[in-house]
């Protein structure tokens, strides 16, 4: 690409970046993007977005070198990336689409920087997501961010690609610490800086009403992360109304600092389904169910008890049993006492076998030699 042409798209995206700007989609999704110069002399930021047969994707880059050269690695970037994506299969894997997108797009910037020294050097971080039924796929390089919301709730986060955050993956820093240093704005990860790169990639399930942000690091820097979410994060006011007072508060704050802040773009994303992919329950719901079942495993078992308990205390009900005579048969060991008829017949049969044999009727008793 000639490097007229590359000024000539230079021009025209610097235009569109002076805008606000609604995402377009047949996507079941709704979003806006702003990105605005801040107190610098030119916009490095770049954006885009599109439908494509993998589903709709939004690319944010904040580009780095002189001579214009930042502006068009972001530019080179987004191009290459939606363009690559755009030409991809529904078949295709997404995740390997992705990845090769911006290995493309890292391949064509450093080639623009050969064929024209001026730009010899420039380079661009990226963020890039691409949502559709399944889940959202999304890929970054540098301390450009994706942020997953749910309400206010961060979900999910990239983490920089920087020297400072590195310092806090060692436990050196706090994350406000790092958003403070002098040494934030060295990133050791970005697109035309080497023959290889290695972004990372990953795959999130979302449920409606999420939202997700792509944001350069002159939009999520200029504040504390927990006031950014907590305005960013607001769900009675269009999106609209949210970047733009987002924006203009980054403004503000950069203009009390002295009005020499940098680029700041995001584009903000609302998804109006649930992924197909299952969202994984939170420790904090598992942690409560666990306890839940403790306490209904307990609650039956005391139950059980007390029910046992109550049974033997309860005293033994005796059920008789009357024979037609009249006769109680319960001690069934025991046999029936004979009533006083009874006995004064078996009396008078006991003396009648007591008597001698007598008389010719009587039989002798049989001897056995």
């Amino acid at each position: 690409m000639a490097l007229s042409e590359l000024f000539y798209y230079f021009r025209v995206l610097s235009y569109k970046f002076t805008k606000m700007e609604f995402i377009k989609t047949t996507f079941t999704s709704k979003g806006v993007v702003d990105s605005r110069i801040g107190g610098r002399s030119e916009n490095q930021d770049a954006y885009g977005f599109c439908d494509t047969p993998l589903g709709q994707a939004v690319v944010v880059c904040d580009g780095m070198g002189g001579m214009q050269g930042g502006s068009i690695a972001s530019m080179i970037a987004v191009n290459t990336i939606l363009k690559y994506i755009s030409e991809a299969s529904a078949e295709d894997n997404i995740t390997e689409v992705l990845y090769n997108a911006l290995v493309q797009a890292n391949s064509n910037i450093i080639a623009t920087g050969q064929e024209n020294p001026d730009l010899y050097g420039m380079g661009t971080t990226v963020t890039a997501i691409i949502l559709n039924q399944t889940c959202a796929t999304i890929a970054f390089i540098g301390d450009s961010r994706i942020y997953q919301l749910r309400g206010k709730k961060k979900v999910f986060r990239t983490f920089d690609h920087s020297m400072v955050f590195e310092m806090v993956a060692n436990g050196l820093l706090t994350e406000e610490q790092a958003r403070l240093s002098a040494q934030s704005n060295i990133i050791l990860k970005a697109l035309g800086v080497t023959a290889e790169i290695a972004p990372e990639i990953y795959q999130l399930p979302y449920l409606k009403g999420d939202r997700f942000v792509l944001c350069s690091d002159g939009f999520w820097g200029a504040m504390p992360e927990k006031e950014l979410l907590s305005i960013i994060g607001k769900r009675r006011e269009k999106l609209a109304a949210i970047i733009e007072h987002t924006s203009n508060l980054v403004e503000t704050i950069g203009h009390n600092k002295g009005g020499s802040h940098d680029n700041l773009t995001a584009a903000i994303i609302d998804v109006e389904c649930n992924s197909l992919m299952k969202v994984k329950m939170s420790k904090t719901v598992k942690i409560i169910l666990a306890i839940l079942a403790t306490l209904l495993t307990l609650s039956v078992a005391l139950n059980i008890y007390f029910a046992v308990k109550s049974c033997d205390l309860c005293p033994t009900k005796v059920v008789e049993e009357v024979t037609a005579d009249g006769v109680d048969l319960t001690d069934k060991g025991t046999e029936a006492q004979p009533t006083s008829e009874e006995t004064s017949d078996n009396q008078k049969e006991e003396k009648a076998d007591n008597k001698e044999p007598n008389g010719e009727g009587e039989k002798n008793p049989e001897i056995i030699k």
